[in-house]
């Protein structure tokens, strides 16, 4: 299916100048606005997701130099070659050689690769009695394939339960993967054998998957910990209540105490995100009070007899 383009800035709604925190906060915004979970409206879902892509790219500094200096054409500098060692042999131009040899070039003035290698491996470059390298390569040198990484993009869920799962990449391969559970941002599983093919009999290089976790509008990761918002009324705050809060697996029922105010956090144990060994961290439920945007009358008059009746000041702390 072929992908259009799309720009990231515009997705996001913001100037190309913008700061990681605007970038961030508009993000925030944006997905809140159009998460599936919350926003059942034709075409939401698809503009979280260009949402989500667009901020991807944004936050990492690296990936958006990249897509500021080519546009559409962005990734074209994290193509991961297959040799893994030789970059190539051009006819008449010589060699240049993969990692390590990026600087290095070779020129044979158009003559035979062999007279090139019989010098570095006196003879053993040569296959049989023709004078040209053997099909396979090169009698008694072998080299090992480079390896590849990919980035394998994992929910926030999938992290947390691990699991298997099958995997596409870009040149037309798929593997069914083992995904430990616990798996942290930045982790890298290492598929042996799976990277660039190896020279003159030598072995494969591995792939190496780069676990990247997808940002989750709904919870900020620090750690092993998880941090909710929990939106919560001027009543609820003031006498206390029981009120839903997400987590990873659904949802859990805590107690707002009486006499709460925005920036409490509220402590759920373990059912943050576990480690390889079983443990997991906390979700955090911060306490953030809403007020209406609109007052009934009703609502106004019961505000304003507790203005009237109420000796508490917010500034003063009593």
């Amino acid at each position: 299916m072929a992908v259009s383009f799309q720009d990231y800035y515009e997705a996001l709604e913001v100037p190309r100048d913008a700061s990681p925190d605007d970038i961030r906060a508009a993000y925030r915004r944006l997905a809140r606005k159009y998460h599936p979970d919350v926003n059942k409206e034709p075409g939401a879902e698809d503009r979280f997701k260009e949402i989500s892509e667009a901020y991807e790219v944004l936050r990492d500094e690296e990936k958006r130099a990249q897509y500021d200096r080519f546009g559409q054409n962005w990734k074209a500098g994290q193509d991961v070659s297959d040799a893994g060692g030789f970059e190539g042999f051009r006819g008449g131009e010589g060699f240049r050689g993969g990692e390590g040899f990026s600087d290095v070039r070779f020129d044979f003035g158009g003559g035979d690769f062999s007279d090139f290698f019989e010098g570095m491996f006196g003879g053993r470059g040569r296959r049989g009695g023709n004078g040209r390298a053997g099909q396979a390569g090169f009698d008694g040198f072998s080299m090992r394939g480079g390896d590849q990484e990919a980035v394998l993009e994992l929910t926030l869920e999938e992290a947390a339960r691990g699991g298997k799962r099958r995997i596409s990449l870009g040149d037309g391969r798929d593997f069914e993967v083992e995904i430990p559970r616990g798996v942290r941002d930045g982790q890298r599983i290492r598929l042996a054998g799976q990277g660039g093919s190896g020279v003159a009999g030598g072995s494969a290089g591995d792939l190496l998957l780069r676990v990247r976790l997808k940002p989750d509008p709904r919870f900020r990761v620090e750690g092993r910990d998880l941090y909710v918002e929990l939106p919560t009324s001027p009543w609820e705050a003031a006498l206390g209540a029981e009120v839903p809060v997400p987590t990873l697996e659904g949802s859990a029922r805590v107690r707002v105490p009486p006499g709460s105010s925005t920036g409490r956090r509220l402590r759920l144990r373990g059912q943050g995100l576990p480690d390889p060994g079983g443990r997991s961290g906390d979700l955090y439920a911060e306490i953030a009070v809403h007020v209406p945007k609109k007052l009934s009358k009703r609502e106004r008059e019961l505000f304003e007899e507790l203005a009237a009746t109420s000796k508490f000041d917010p500034r003063r702390g009593r």
